[in-house]
């Protein structure tokens, strides 16, 4: 008996050094190094590379690029999120049923996030081209004159990352309000009905507040997961037109493997991350705080 449990102590000891290990070297090591090479002017066509301290921190003051990919990755990232969570509570709600269609259609709704980054740029290019789907449809039942450029005019390019991004991001967030609504207790539910609370009023002040560790959870991973995007920009649009929906991501991959520039990228991946970690705290202590107030 004592040896059986001793044995399953040392296979579950072995397991957690395995883990342990493989988190050090696909995470902490790389994350070590890039910010080693932060303080270098690291660029692979040279034999040698220098340590030049701060220098490519100053230089990001003066980096309009960077500013346009900041600018544009968080307004992008609070657009997504509250349209991407507005979207998953609403079918959540109509998707908090037990019958088979039902559970068929939550399938349905969490396809997006299950696909690729890259073939949900490539499906949705060929949906926003000039000659795409979507302006093909609209000229056709005559509700366009002519196609528009939903990819080739900033404010257009910028709406339309939007929306693919919220198809994308609403099916995590529909499961997510799914868990939470389910672990609502129905008694709740039921002793509001009795109360007289109903509709939108019952949402309010039962449903709502009950899931709010769900909000939270979904609010804080849409961030995150906007504010680090790369590969879906990079198929829809490129960054274009004229740098206008280049996102920090996808500025630092240009850094690093265009102009071969990996001291700086670096430097600016480790900005990113620091951002990343400031704002997903931030909301996360705001929406916790949120929990105990409800």
């Amino acid at each position: 008996m004592f040896s059986r449990k001793s044995r399953a102590d040392g296979g579950l000891a072995l397991l957690a050094a395995l883990a342990l290990g493989l988190y050090l070297i696909f995470l902490v090591l790389p994350l070590l190094l890039s910010l080693r090479s932060s303080f270098t002017n690291e660029n692979p066509l040279r034999a040698t590379n220098e340590f030049i301290g701060l220098r490519n921190y100053r230089e990001m003051a003066s980096d309009v690029q960077l500013r346009d990919s900041l600018v544009f990755t968080l307004t992008l990232a609070v657009g997504v999120t509250l349209a991407a969570n507005a979207l998953g509570v609403a079918f959540a709600i109509l998707l908090n049923r037990t019958h088979l269609s039902y559970r068929v259609m939550r399938t349905l709704a969490f396809l997006p996030q299950v696909l690729s980054g890259v073939i949900v740029g490539f499906v949705w290019q060929t949906i926003l081209t000039q000659d795409g789907l979507l302006n093909n449809v609209l000229t056709s039942v005559g509700l366009l004159d002519e196609p528009y450029p939903w990819l080739g005019s900033p404010r257009a390019a910028l709406v339309s990352i939007g929306v693919v991004l919220t198809w994308v991001l609403s099916g995590f967030t529909t499961v997510v309000y799914l868990a939470a609504l389910q672990s609502v207790p129905i008694e709740l539910n039921d002793m509001a009905t009795m109360d007289g609370v109903r509709g939108t009023q019952r949402f309010r002040k039962v449903t709502w507040p009950m899931i709010a560790p769900g909000t939270t959870i979904s609010v804080t991973i849409s961030l995150i997961t906007v504010l680090k995007l790369y590969d879906i920009i990079a198929v829809l649009t490129g960054g274009g037109p004229a740098n206008s929906t280049q996102s920090t991501a996808l500025y630092i991959v240009r850094l690093a493997f265009t102009s071969d520039r990996l001291g700086y990228a670096s430097a600016v991946a480790m900005l990113l991350l620091a951002l990343s970690a400031v704002v997903a705290l931030a909301v996360t202590g705001a929406l916790r705080r949120r929990e105990v107030t409800l």
